[in-house]
Order: C-alpha cells, then structure tokens, then sequence
C-alpha cells in the first residue's frame, strides 16, 4: 500500500516536470514567434533585398553618344548595335573555370584568352571585366543560352560608334577608345556615366565635346531563377543619348580637299572671310578611326605610327611650317601701314649673280635671272625675293612682329576645340632674347621678310591671315561648331557701322594688297597666273610660297637639279593661299604641300580645283543658312 507522503512527493515531481516541458514549450514558442516577427517584420526590408539580390540581376547599360553631322545634316558620326560579354568578378568562385567555359561557349581564341587575363590583372576584385565588346549574333544568342552554366557571365546589348566617312573626317571628328583612369579621373562627366565597356572621346571634336555627346547611362533588372537564368524583365531605365553636335564642315567640300590630298602630305583649309565658319579642313595621310573603336590591332597601330608622313599629326592645326612667299603680302601690308616705303620705289633685282649682300652675307633670289627693276605690285605679283629683302631691313622685325600677330599668326586658330593645335612663332627681338637668350641679327630679319627662319605657321592660321585680308582687314572669329546665332547680314552690318574691329590704319594698303594678289594670279608673270580661272565667277586672287626645308649651297644653286633628282625630305614645302571669288570675296583657302617643291606647281593648281567645288556649292549653302539661322 503506497503511502500518503510518497504520492505527494510524486505528484510534486510530476507538477515539476510539466512546468519544466510547459516552459521550454513557452520559450520555444516564444523564440520561434520572435524569430518569425524579425524575419517578417523588423528585418523584413532587409532579407526583402537579399531576396531580390538573389532573384533579381541589375545590369547598367552605357550611354549612347550624341551623333555628329555636317553643315547639312550629313551624318559624321553614329551609333551601332553591339552584343557584349561582361564578367563580374565578385560573383565568380572560380575565375579560371568560367574562362574555360567561356571559351568553349565563344569559340576564343588562346591570344583572345590571353588579353582577358591581363585586362583582369588591372582590375580590382569588384570591377566588371569586358571579356569582348563585338561579339556575332551567334556568340550572344548562344551564351544566353548557357547562361546559367557561367557564373558571373552577363550579355549586354550596347551601342558602338560608326564614322561612315571614316578616312575623310578622322582629323575632325576624331576617334573613341575605352575609358582610361585619366579620362574618368580628368572628366566629371565620364565619371559620371562610367559603366564597363564605355567608349569615350580619344581626339577631335569626339574628345572636346564630350560632355555634350556623352549622355547618360541606363539600368536593366531581370529576375533569375536559382541557377542565374533570366525568367523576364522586370524594370528598364532607358539610357539617354547625348546632344547632337552640328559642325560647320561641308561634307562635299572636305571630301573633295581630302581626295586633292590623296597620295600626298599636306593640308587643305577652307573659311568663310566674314562668319569665321571653316567649311574645309583637310590633312594626309589619314586613317580609318573605325579601327580604334573596339581597340586597334598592334599590326594596324603600328602601320599608322611608323609611317613616315606622320598621319596621326593633323597638319592643318599641328603642323608647322616656314610660311615662304604666303607672308609677303603681310610684310607689304606691315610697310604701307607704317610708312616704311612707297608703292612706287623701284628695286632692281639682278638674279644669283648680284645677290643682296648684307655684311658680307649674300641673299638670293629665286629666279636665276632676276626680276629686273621692280616696284611693290610687281614685286608681290612676280615674288621678287629681293624687293622683299629690301622691305624687311627698312620695316625691321618688331613691326612685321605686329601686324602678322593681328591677322592671326603665332595665335591658335579654334581655341580649345583640338588638343593638338600648336600656336606657332611669330619672332621678334624680344621673343629671341626670351626664348633663347641671344641678341637679334638684322640677317634674321632679311630671311623672315619671306618667310623663312624661325617664324613658324600652321595652315589654318594662313588661311585665317588671308580671310582678314580678303574681308577688307575686319577681325573675325573662326568657328568649327555650328551656331545659328551667326548671321551674314549682320555682320556686314557691324562692318558698315563700325562695330567691328579693324586690323588696319589704312583701308587703301588692304586694297593695294588684295589688287597686287589678284595680279599674282590673273596677270601674266603673276606666279599664280597657269592656275587661273577666266570665268569671273570663279576667279580668285591668291599668293604662292616655297618653304625651304634645306639650306641652298651654292653647289645646289649650280646643280639646278630637278625636283625628281632631289630626295623626298629634301624637297621644298609647297604652299598657296588664296580668296575668291575675287570680285565678291566669301572664302579664304590654303594650301600645304610637304616636299611638293613650288608653291605654283605643287599647290596653287590644287586650289584652283577646291575654289570651283567651293564656289558651286555656295547657293545652297547660302539657302540652308537663311532657312535655319536665326537673323538677330
């Protein structure tokens, strides 16, 4: 018989025990309910973007670059569709295995491979690697079909840059390239929009306008399932493209310098004389800039580096050349504006055997048989180089300084628009005593007289030179960049009201210059006179020059050799420069021919044809302008 106290006892251990279960089961219960209130509740927008971090894929897609056109709307520079393949590496377990399957997927090649690891071995352990930035149809149809099998992997439909006209605008337009760390670190707006595999500006017009072109990125998510294959779009945040740039290049024109060019170094520039607008500017050789947009074979790279006519150089605003007889109107003008001489003195020019002697220094003439006695038309018109001494002593250099400053020597022609543009030397007492830290000699300035020594040009400032001449001697402001601003009208009006700034003393000097010019070119003798234009329509006035490269010996000057019997580099640089049409100026033109020999044969007949196309295509530039520019 079980007694009272041990039933007691038991119904204590038993009272015990269901407390102990019914409390475990209480904070069993309350923990799960606790958990469950974190997970649904207090932590819910946490683990909700875990969650969407594992269903859902974000993919930013580049910006899409304004497009580039010419003066009428012709289409410079444009987009295409491309299919690339990114890698991110911080979702890649095993880089090496992803690769390898990539390979196979692709069909890579073991260069291709190659370049895939070394473009890794510059990213950090975050950054996205472009594995290709031009991959087939077939390649991106058949790697979102094995998606799932490469981790990490993400397609991306982007844009690439296509130049139609590629060879003839490349000085221009310039080319684009993948963003370095110099772009994204010296432009906020590249950095911006940086997404991998953004093409930006390299050179050009590409390079300084690139705020305005470069538009803004866009945003892609996708959800996935487990394995990492995309199910469906969820959200797409269209990238924008970037503003249009309209430049004031006449694509028929530049195409027709450009072809003018062809198997030759040199340049052609074409401005209108009163808006400033370059309608041309032509450099040789070029080079295809489609080539740099998905990155440049070292074979192509190196074939347009080491060429020898240096095409990467655009010899338009970069190159820099000894003007030669270009400059002689100038110092004819720099004379008749400071009163040095009159137009009637008269300097007989006797040929190589009675040279201009300068303290025991000889300086000779380019005809072998001289030009006889001379005055300043004639001596403009025949490029008598001994007037031209004569006019530099009595002038000096200081003064010549001065008035080729004012009409656009020794200055940058477009400001900022073309990283390359060099400013060129425009020499005075006090740039030689700065610069190099001697005394000036009066035999310097005798040579700068026509244009040789260290006075130092680029083409485009000859052209702007001869359009400030052409316009009546009126400072203007050449422009690359449409601007429908600009008005004719109104500028001939400043012009009429004084309202524009004036480069000369004495409108008579301008005049005598400009009808010494079109003697050079329309009148018998002028040095210009084989490549003239009898339709009045066409015809121009302009000024030949020959840029000695080498000193002239006096063996050389025996010789008389032939420019067939001269080495290449040893050749004189060719040059014209030019306005038309000559009775209603609107352009100015110059041209450039390296190692051409003269400028009557190598150049001048090269303008007489770039005139012609000019002037054809006057009238309808004209009507496009007045349909569209604003008149203020």
């Amino acid at each position: 018989m079980i007694s009272r106290s041990s039933s007691v006892e038991k119904g204590r251990v038993i009272s015990r025990r269901l407390f102990i279960l019914v409390s475990a089961k209480i904070a069993l219960l309350t923990g799960v309910t606790s958990r469950l209130y974190n997970l649904q509740i207090s932590d819910r927008e946490k683990y909700e973007i875990l969650s969407d971090k594992n269903r859902i894929r974000q993919w930013k897609t580049p910006p899409e670059r304004g497009i580039i056109t010419d003066y009428f709307d012709n289409v410079l520079a444009e987009n295409d569709r491309v299919f690339q393949a990114h890698l991110s590496l911080d979702e890649i377990q095993n880089f090496n295995e992803t690769i390898f399957r990539l390979k196979n997927i692709l069909n890579l090649k073991e260069e291709e491979v190659k370049k895939i690891y070394k473009k890794k071995q510059k990213l950090k352990p975050w950054d996205t690697l472009v594995v290709s930035d031009n991959l087939s149809w077939k390649q991106f149809s058949k790697l979102n079909l094995y998606l799932h099998d490469v981790e990490g992997t993400k397609p991306v439909l982007s844009s690439s840059r296509f130049y139609p006209h590629a060879n003839d605008l490349v000085h221009i337009i310039g080319y684009v390239g993948d963003a370095s760390a110099k772009d994204i670190e010296t432009k906020k707006e590249v950095e911006k929009n940086f997404v991998p595999g953004l093409k930006v500006g390299k050179s050009g017009i590409e390079s300084s306008k690139e705020k305005i072109l470069i538009g803004t990125y866009g945003i892609k998510r996708y959800e996935v399932n487990a394995s990492g294959k995309r199910i469906s779009q969820i959200d797409y945040l269209k990238e924008n493209q970037g503003d249009k740039v309209k430049i004031t290049i006449d694509l028929e024109v530049q195409k027709t310098a450009q072809n003018l060019l062809k198997n030759k170094a040199g340049s052609i520039c074409a401005m209108d004389i009163y808006t400033g607008e370059v309608i041309a500017m032509a450099s040789s050789p070029t080079y295809d800039p489609n080539k740099f947009t998905h990155g440049i074979k070292k074979k192509d790279w190196n074939e347009i580096k080491n060429n020898p006519l240096r095409p990467l150089v655009n010899k338009s605003i970069a190159g820099l050349y000894s003007p030669g007889s270009t400059i002689k109107p100038i110092v004819a003008l720099a004379a008749l504006e400071y009163q040095i001489i009159n137009p009637e003195k008269v300097i007989q020019c006797k040929g190589h055997k009675h040279p201009y002697e300068l303290y025991g220094q000889r300086y000779h003439c380019w005809k072998k048989d001289g030009h006889g006695f001379m005055k300043l038309r004639n001596a403009i018109k025949q490029s008598c180089d001994i007037y031209f001494y004569e006019v530099a002593r009595l002038l000096g250099v200081d003064k010549l300084s001065v008035i080729a400053k004012k009409y656009g020597l020794g200055e940058k022609v477009l400001d900022e628009l073309f990283m390359q543009e060099k400013k060129g030397i425009v020499p005075s007492t006090k740039w030689k005593k700065q610069n190099l830290e001697q005394p000036w000699y009066l035999g310097e300035t005798i040579i700068t007289g026509i244009g040789q020594g260290y006075i130092q040009t680029t083409p485009m400032q000859l052209c702007l030179m001869t359009a400030q001449l052409a316009n009546g001697g009126y400072k203007i402001k050449p422009k690359m960049i449409f601007d429908e601003n600009t008005s004719f009208e109104n500028i001939i009006s400043n012009i009429q009201n004084d309202k524009i700034e004036k480069l000369y003393k004495n409108s008579n000097n301008i005049k005598f210059v400009l009808d010494a010019m079109f003697g050079s070119t329309n009148e018998l003798y002028g040095t210009s006179f084989k490549s003239r234009h009898e339709n009045t329509k066409y015809q121009f006035a302009g000024k030949t020059g020959t840029s000695q490269v080498k000193r002239i010996t006096e063996k050389d000057r025996e010789l008389d050799l032939d420019l067939s019997e001269i080495a290449y580099k040893n050749r004189d640089h060719a040059l014209f420069v030019a306005f038309a049409p000559y009775q209603n100026p609107r352009y100015s033109i110059s041209v450039l021919i390296e190692h051409g020999g003269s400028g009557s044969k190598a150049a001048a007949p090269l303008a007489n044809k770039l005139i012609k196309k000019i002037i054809d295509r006057h009238e309808i530039r004209e009507k496009l302008r007045k349909k569209n520019i604003k008149v203020v």
